[in-house]
């Protein structure tokens, strides 16, 4: 087998986006849209195989056949195909390529007999195509494109310059893969229609390198993100069981009850607590469909996760495994995290303190802010963010309301084990934070154990734990402040014993309530100027560190509020 295969039908995305290509074949990362679903459907029954020995009993029979679903590879031209169909009449072939949209109108200074012709990617596929097919000893005549939104068919003549078009792009496509990620299109109107423009951000990364003037482009366009409409499940009730029936999620109660369906095109994430049992048949589904599902213990520890391999991606990993062995990346890096964590813990104290701050208490987090700031290692900015910690836990308790707060502010923050319900309300909201952070990091393709200011151990997300910084202020503290102060977790949601405080099933019930609608509670990006909710915020943040180690923007802004 060749040193390079690449499907047809995703060399073809060369001639359109360098960088769309190198996600799609080098990186293996895809993601759906709106229109690729569409496409899927219109290619549901041109993709089923054909019966074995179609093309034979086609050739021995001399008699015209369709074949369906035709893989072919060319091991000098290092190339693999998948065809849509064939149809076969003796040693004559013709590749028939199936495509959801219209053909090219042509201008009337264009016309030559048609009024139409092919896109330039689909003149590429189907040239391809017909090569693939030669080589196989038959005679390629014209190609056919069927676009389905005119149920049109347009012949296209496989000749010398097709060829040549042809096979100069392959070229192209080979020598793109061999080298680094090409950087996103600048203002390219196809852009917004991209299914991998959440990853790979055309705008955000132009902006950052026109604020360092690398990329010199004085006018810039806001591309606003998808929405956030999937489904996050928590499935924290024991006993609870999850399996699968047709295209739907099915939840159960230990009797076996059927507590809600869910359908599999809205769920995003499955997080499942404790002694909540998931069968094999589900988790297969789910990760076909690149939905992570983690498992974490009943006090929100994460334990495991099945991750789909399809988040996999060497070259970010590379990079991030270079990048973090430089002191000076990982210190740039922790500086701008913990700069903002002090910055938004600054915010919430002023913002939700019931009485008057401490004196000095604000211009103290300030200072530490500045002096993070400047750190010139990373040792020296782990003590920054440790007396920011101090002076902030110090204060903690005045934004609580009640009685609670007293127990709290007598204690300080403790973790293991936690001495009281606000240090357990805490330790649970940040073990849902570095969930959340780490399923971003897989998102962005990082790897979560190899982080910059936290050190690497083994099991320790330590990466995760870094993006988590400036979110612990933001969503962590404040599902606690929130929940507390509104009344929706008491001290009846709370069981004491000598291991410890820990959470009812009624008060993880609320606990996730409020987390829950915090998480999907919409924020400003201060650099970016769009909308996003905490959930996605975090999954920018994360895919924004990744163009960093990747060298696509110089500098790293995390999420601060006013």
């Amino acid at each position: 087998m060749s040193e390079y295969l690449w499907p047809a039908r995703n060399v073809a995305e060369y001639a359109y986006c360098p960088r769309l290509f190198y996600f799609m074949e080098v990186e293996g990362i895809h993601l759906p849209s709106d229109d690729t679903e569409l496409g899927n459907r219109i290619h549901r029954r041109a993709d089923q195989p054909s019966h074995e020995g179609v093309i034979n009993a086609a050739v021995e029979a001399d008699a015209p056949k369709s074949v369906r679903s035709l893989t072919l590879t060319s091991n000098n031209l290092g190339l693999t195909a998948t065809l849509d169909l064939a149809e076969i009449e003796g040693d004559v072939a013709v590749p028939v390529e199936y495509r959801k949209g219209k053909p090219r109108r042509l201008r009337a200074d264009e016309l030559r007999g048609e009024d139409v012709e092919p896109w330039p990617t689909d003149r590429i596929q189907v040239g391809l195509q017909c090569i693939l097919l030669e080589e196989a000893g038959y005679s390629v005549p014209h190609a056919v494109l069927y676009y389905a939104a005119e149920r049109r068919r347009v012949e296209l003549p496989f000749d010398a310059s097709l060829r040549e078009e042809a096979l100069a792009t392959l070229d192209a496509a080979k020598a793109c893969a061999a080298g680094p990620r090409p950087l996103p299109l600048v203002n390219d109107p196809r852009c917004p229609r991209c299914s991998l423009q959440p990853i790979c951000l055309p705008d955000e990364v132009n902006q950052q390198r026109e604020a360092s003037g690398e990329n010199g482009q004085p006018k810039r366009r806001k591309i606003w993100p998808p929405r956030d409409d999937g489904i996050h499940i928590i499935a924290q009730q024991d006993g609870t069981k999850i399996g699968i029936r047709g295209g739907a999620l099915t939840i159960s109660d230990y009797n076996g009850k059927k507590l809600k369906e869910l359908p599999l095109a809205g769920v995003e994430t499955l997080s499942v607590l404790g002694s909540v049992q998931i069968s094999t048949q589900a988790l297969h589904v789910l990760s076909t469909r690149g939905i992570p599902v983690s498992f974490l213990s009943a006090a929100g520890r994460l334990v495991a996760m099945v991750d789909p391999l399809d988040s996999v991606s060497a070259e970010v990993r590379r990079s991030q495994v270079r990048r973090f062995d430089q002191p000076q990346a990982c210190l740039e890096l922790s500086r701008a995290l913990i700069v903002a964590k002090i910055t938004n813990q600054r915010t919430l104290l002023r913002r939700n303190h019931a009485g008057q701050l401490a004196p000095g208490v604000a211009d103290a987090l300030a200072a530490q802010a500045q002096a993070a700031a400047s750190a010139d290692s990373i040792d020296s900015l782990r003590g920054h963010e440790g007396q920011a910690a101090a002076i902030y836990f110090d204060a903690f308790a005045g934004m609580i309301k009640g009685e609670l707060a007293e127990e709290f502010d007598a204690h300080g923050r403790q973790r293991r084990p936690p001495p009281d319900p606000i240090n357990a309300a805490l330790s649970l909201a940040y073990s849902m934070l570095t969930h959340e952070c780490t399923a971003a990091l897989r998102t962005a393709r990082l790897e979560p154990s190899i982080g910059a200011f936290h050190v690497s151990r083994p099991g320790r997300p330590a990466l995760a734990l870094d993006l988590m910084e400036p979110f612990r202020p933001l969503v962590a503290d404040s599902v606690v402040i929130t929940a507390f102060n509104r009344g929706e977790l008491r001290p009846g949601h709370f069981l004491r014993t000598v291991a410890g405080c820990m959470f009812t099933e009624a008060g993880r019930k609320a606990f996730f309530e409020v987390y829950g609608r915090r998480m999907a509670d919409e924020v400003t990006h201060p650099v970016f100027g769009y909308k996003l909710s905490y959930r996605r915020m975090i999954i920018l943040q994360a895919r924004m560190i990744a163009a960093w180690l990747l060298g696509e923007v110089p500098t790293l802004n995390f999420l601060t509020t006013r």
